[in-house]
């Protein structure tokens, strides 16, 4: 018998720091690899760190009202004590002397099963996403010079093992008699590349992982041609926009299964093959019947108890200790894009409070998170994200959309995010930060105000809301590409930079929730001061055809595209108040009426009047924006996915004249270094006023502005 599976034998009660019993939940835990970190490096005061591989287990009562709001999980396998298990990979990095840490245990939910938060928050992470997750490079060393002891763990069922991702082995659910559940499930596919057969579950979200890296519903049937008893046979469309009339892929075309191009096919209950290809740039869309869902709410139930029982147990019933314990530690979570909507969904429903009423995590910093996760839900695909053009029918918004409560005239429902963890007293610290990214594409503003966009929300006296204005979803990295195609997108992308706020404001939440310390206000655009206003009222300046960094097209003025939001009905077994339940309608019904999607409004240069306008942003070289175009045949004049753009500035006035440019050239902005330089101090020691900037960093910033004065790019 394997270890694990000894483990998951072991049915044991862990300890709390004050000697009683706790119901973390977490049964056992082992660690199966301990290291030191980064060579041996250390970091000031700190010292070294400890890289730790392990696994927990864990147990369940379905009948426990704390576990209740799962998702099928009575229809989890059970031990003979009627208990629901689970295990989960566990990765800790840790100061090898706890007790010269920060007393910050920092989760970090990864993002598809990949670590994020190193090249968040350390500047120059080397190498790839591989490098990243295996964390070879500590970069600058930000996070540990800071002391957080950092914790990764399996959440997500689909994720398949590999390149150093942390997932979470599926729990399948079954019918009372051991038959499989089946349900219908509709799967966009979009491939990079030309593809004769590609796995069902390929969606725009991981094209840059290998095609196998997360795993697909099997089909009930490899019968794609010969209706079911009930008559149900299953659709692939393909459409060029996510607007356009889906076009019928005939069934005689396509199967279940694996093949080449004019090659035989081998039958696959994962994969699908297409006779003429699957092409890029198109919004391939099946729907179709499939077997064993997996009881994704599960990976709440997990992240709650393996935050108990790291946060407050010094060891397991069986005497095993837990590598991170401290009596005064305190617990913060943080995730960003899905992981922030995970986090959002983990506190909106409960998930908090562990079984014995205790509050998890002290604070809860989600990151481009905004919406929710439709995790705990039967055939769930947590995968999935929200888009204009691909992922815009699945269930990532939901009412509510604001922490505080607020009721919703096209659901006639009362809600806020927070409604469960405020009548338990288990609410944490919150910092919610996005970019302006989210605001064009991810109809961010619906946590700003009311549901029709009318009017300001106020943030609760425990969060604080944050928008980074003029930056897209992760920062592009340098050098641009200075010549068309960009990738799917029209413009370069914008590489206005996140690292030097994320890290003010992370070292703001840290004082904040251990210390008391007030945080910096909340810097966000509003309705009241006209920063915040209906997309089409956005005044974005009229850029010509030029050849500014390779720039082959204008921008669009006024730009109308955005992400608008209706209710959608999945049937009536879906909850769409917990985004939670059986979705038994595909694709979805759009119902009447809009919410009131609103944007920020942008000065003469096109960048972003409100949020925390970064250095970059106040002596800027060019014009940053959170939304980027489609090119040709992909997706044209859509939102570009998770893009933003930037548009430089004519050297000369001479330059900018010819061509009809508006906005002033970099001559006419910055007539000598020196301009530019008091242009900037003044704007990092505003941030730094502000506690926007770190002092330290934006020492460095300055620095190097002195060293190298106008650059191309930040």
């Amino acid at each position: 018998m394997s270890r694990v599976a000894v483990l998951h034998r072991v049915a044991v009660r862990t300890l709390s720091s004050d000697g009683l019993p706790a119901d973390a939940r977490i049964t056992g835990i082992e660690i199966v690899k301990r290291e030191p970190a980064f060579g041996g490096q250390t970091f000031g005061g700190v010292g070294a760190y400890e890289h730790l591989v392990g696994r927990v287990t864990g147990e369940l009562d379905p009948a426990d009202p704390a576990n209740a709001i799962i998702q099928d999980i009575n229809l989890a396998p059970r031990n003979p004590r009627g208990i629901v298990e689970y295990a989960t990979d566990i990765e800790i990095l840790k100061p090898a002397d706890m007790a010269r840490g920060n007393r910050i245990l920092f989760f970090e939910v990864n993002n598809r099963g990949n670590k994020l938060a190193p090249a968040n928050f350390n500047e120059a992470v080397a190498g790839g996403l591989a490098d990243r997750n295996a964390l070879t490079s500590s970069g600058d060393g930000w996070l540990e010079r800071a002391g957080y002891t950092m914790v990764w763990f399996g959440w997500e069922m689909d994720v398949r093992p590999g390149m150093s991702r942390i997932g979470m082995p599926p729990v399948v659910g079954r019918q009372s008699d051991g038959s499989a559940i089946t349900g219908i499930v509709r799967s966009e596919i979009i491939t990079p590349a030309p593809a004769a057969s590609v796995p069902i579950s390929l969606s725009q979200q991981i094209l840059n992982y290998p095609p196998d890296s997360y795993d697909s519903y099997p089909t009930a049937s490899l019968d794609n041609r010969t209706p079911a008893p009930d008559g149900f046979l299953p659709t692939l469309t393909v459409r060029a926009r996510e607007q356009d009339p889906r076009q019928p892929v005939p069934n005689t075309d396509w199967s279940f299964g694996v093949c080449e191009s004019g090659g035989p096919i081998t039958p696959d209950a994962k994969h699908i093959c297409l006779s003429r290809r699957f092409e890029p740039g198109r919004l391939y869309e099946l729907i179709y019947r499939a077997k064993d869902p997996t009881v994704g709410g599960l990976g709440f139930a997990a992240t709650r108890d393996l935050g108990a029982f790291l946060r407050n147990a010094e060891k397991d019933d069986a005497g095993r200790p837990n590598p991170i314990y401290r009596p005064d530690n305190l617990a913060i979570v943080e995730g960003s894009s899905q992981s922030g909507r995970m986090i959002r969904s983990f506190i909106a429903l409960g998930f908090n409070r562990n079984e014995s009423g205790r509050r998890v995590f002290d604070g809860a910093f989600p990151h481009i998170g905004g919406g929710l996760m439709p995790l705990n839900v039967r055939f769930g695909q947590p995968v999935r994200a929200w888009g204009e053009q691909p992922d815009h029918l699945y269930p990532a918004y939901d009412f509510p959309f604001t922490y505080a409560r607020q009721f919703d005239p096209l659901t006639q429902r009362s809600a806020g995010l927070f409604d469960r963890c405020a009548a338990t007293d288990t609410c944490p610290k919150l910092f919610h930060v996005a970019t302006a990214l989210e605001m064009w594409e991810g109809r961010q503003s619906l946590g700003l105000t009311d549901p029709l966009g009318l009017a300001d929300v106020a943030d609760l006296p425990n969060v604080r809301t944050y928008i980074m204005a003029s930056t897209q979803h992760g920062s592009a990295p340098l050098p641009l590409p200075t010549h068309a195609p960009f990738g799917n997108c029209q413009q370069q992308p914008n590489p206005n930079p996140q690292l030097w706020t994320m890290r003010a404001l992370m070292n703001a939440f840290t004082a904040w929730v251990r210390d008391g310390a007030p945080p910096p206000p909340g810097a966000r655009p509003r309705i009241a001061d006209g920063t915040l206003v209906p997309p089409d009222r956005v005044v974005f300046p009229e850029i010509p055809v030029n050849a500014y960094g390779g720039v082959e097209r204008p921008a669009v003025s006024p730009l109308r595209t955005y992400d608008a939001l209706h209710v959608l009905d999945f049937g009536p077994l879906y909850r769409a108040g917990d985004t939670s339940g059986v979705i038994t309608r595909e694709p979805p019904q759009t119902l009447p009426g809009s919410y009131g999607v609103l944007e920020t409004q942008v000065d003469a240069d096109g960048n972003d009047r409100a949020g925390i306008r970064s250095v970059f942003l106040q002596a800027p070289i060019g014009t940053y924006t959170g939304w980027n175009l489609g090119r040709k045949d992909r997706f044209e004049n859509g939102l570009c996915n998770l893009q933003g753009s930037f548009i430089p500035f004519a050297a000369a006035k001479a330059e900018r004249l010819a061509t009809g440019d508006p906005r002033l050239s970099l001559e006419e902005r910055y007539p000598s270094k020196d301009a530019y330089l008091a242009a900037f101090k003044k704007a990092a020691d505003g941030l730094v006023a502000e506690r926007y900037l770190l002092p330290e960093d934006a020492a460095l910033l300055i620095g190097r502005a002195e060293n190298e004065g106008i650059r191309s790019a930040p």
